[in-house]
């Protein structure tokens, strides 16, 4: 089992910045990437950013050139850096393990954190 916890959201200012983490724990091996989520009411679950096991990167257009998502290489932390913050920007973010494990059988999960808040002010 992997679980994942996010921290760092809170209230910022617009044009400001932000760094969230995520945690995960468990069986970290099983981890093949990581995702990056938000969500707000009203509206559908997005994905923000993409970092998988080998290194691929992928940003939602709207966050391009503003976000970073990085992994701290001697832990099993993860990163999404924000800058330039907008107000459109506030939700809920969530941080999602794809995981595969190899044993006997191969199991394929996704872990959810239970988020975190990111509010921007005008």
């Amino acid at each position: 089992q992997v679980q994942v916890v996010e921290s760092g959201g809170g209230l910022v200012q617009a044009g400001g910045s932000l760094r969230l983490s995520c945690a995960a724990s468990g069986d970290t091996a099983c981890i093949s990437a990581i995702e990056w989520y938000r969500h707000t009411p009203g509206k559908e679950r997005d994905l923000v950013a993409k970092i998988t096991k080998g290194g691929s990167i992928n940003y939602a257009d709207s966050v391009k050139g503003r976000f970073i998502i990085s992994r701290d290489n001697a832990k099993n932390v993860w990163f999404l850096q924000m800058n330039s913050l907008k107000p459109e920007d506030t939700a809920v973010y969530y941080c999602a393990s794809d995981n595969i494990c190899y044993g006997d059988t191969v199991t394929v999960s996704r872990t959810w954190g239970r988020g975190t808040q990111v509010t921007v002010s005008s």
